[in-house]
């Protein structure tokens, strides 16, 4: 897992070495807490990005039942906002850690850099899914040596949100008010396929062998790369959450997502600082069971004032609207 992020504009995030048992920062070149003196996890095992002032963080950490950490968080600042990405690899392809490294990292570089530049936000969310689709394919020794993985991506600024993704990684937005929160993304998986088409409820889907079987993803032996990318305004409060399906194997509803960070908290969504919601929701899932690494990135969104014009991140695109692939 890499958690690196290269941002052009704004304050570098911050990579924390936090005790996985107290808290503490206090970490010695051995890799004990020095206050309560547990040994850490490997490098890649558990890590934890956080922008200074709480505009944004990350936790990923590699699970219960995995020898490895194969998913990857890049978060950086750009001069609107935040844009966060969270990928998963595809563990049965070769080197899947390097995919969804590799894919995040030039994302989130692409991401900003054409954010910055002035470039609309799912102009610039299309380009930087292309470029961590080529970063992906360029890592192939051949098509059947390909490795792949999923991306899901967001770039969140006053009033908006644009989501773009492929795959079944996921992006919420949480609210703690009644009907607030709503998944922002769909999946590209067989379940989801099987529930668009009516042959399965969404339950009967669920329950399926073929439910995780994914129908789209990263790699040089992906087939008519087709991003998704939508726009939904958000006039806040509430927070964004970017996640691979380590969390939403277990808390699938965003309501289910709003709750556990509300119980835990006692605050709405917006409210808890988002390395603390991050760690909350990364260690729901590692209580459920943690079967499969897990990333968590969270983004808090304050009370912005209505619009009736087009979103400040993408002012000539209808929002909630996907646009055609």
């Amino acid at each position: 897992m890499r958690a690196a992020a290269r941002p052009r504009s704004g304050a570098a995030p911050v990579r924390l070495r936090r005790c996985t048992g107290c808290g503490a920062t206090a970490i010695d070149a051995d890799g004990y807490c020095e206050h309560c003196g547990l040994r850490q996890p490997a490098d890649r095992d558990h890590v934890e990005v956080e922008l200074p002032d709480g505009a944004a963080a990350g936790i990923s950490d590699r699970g219960l039942r995995y020898s490895r950490n194969e998913d990857a968080l890049a978060i950086a600042p750009w001069r609107g906002g935040v844009a966060v990405v969270v990928c998963d690899g595809v563990g049965s392809s070769p080197r899947p850690e390097d995919a969804s490294g590799a894919a995040a990292e030039t994302a989130v570089a692409s991401l900003v850099a054409a954010l910055d530049g002035g470039t609309d936000a799912e102009t610039a969310m299309r380009t930087a899914i292309a470029d961590a689709a080529d970063a992906v394919a360029a890592l192939a020794g051949s098509p059947d040596e390909a490795p792949s993985c999923t991306l899901v991506a967001a770039a969140v600024a006053p009033g908006a949100v644009t989501v773009g993704w492929v795959g079944d990684s996921r992006a919420y937005w949480l609210a703690a008010s009644a009907g607030g929160s709503q998944r922002l993304t769909d999946d590209d998986s067989w379940a989801a396929a099987m529930v668009a088409e009516g042959a399965l409820t969404e339950a009967e889907a669920e329950a399926h062998p073929n439910a995780h079987v994914i129908t789209a993803w990263l790699g040089a032996d992906a087939v008519d790369l087709a991003p998704h990318v939508r726009t939904r305004p958000v006039e806040g409060p509430g927070a964004v959450v970017v996640c691979s399906d380590g969390l939403w194997n277990y808390l699938p509803a965003p309501e289910q997502l709003t709750a556990v960070l509300t119980a835990a908290s006692g605050a709405p969504p917006e409210a808890v600082p988002p390395l603390e919601a991050a760690g909350v929701l990364v260690r729901h899932a590692l209580d459920a069971g943690g079967r499969d690494n897990v990333t968590v990135a969270v983004v808090p969104v304050p009370q912005t004032p209505a619009r009736k014009d087009a979103s400040p991140a993408n002012p000539s695109v209808p929002p909630t609207t996907e646009q055609p692939r």
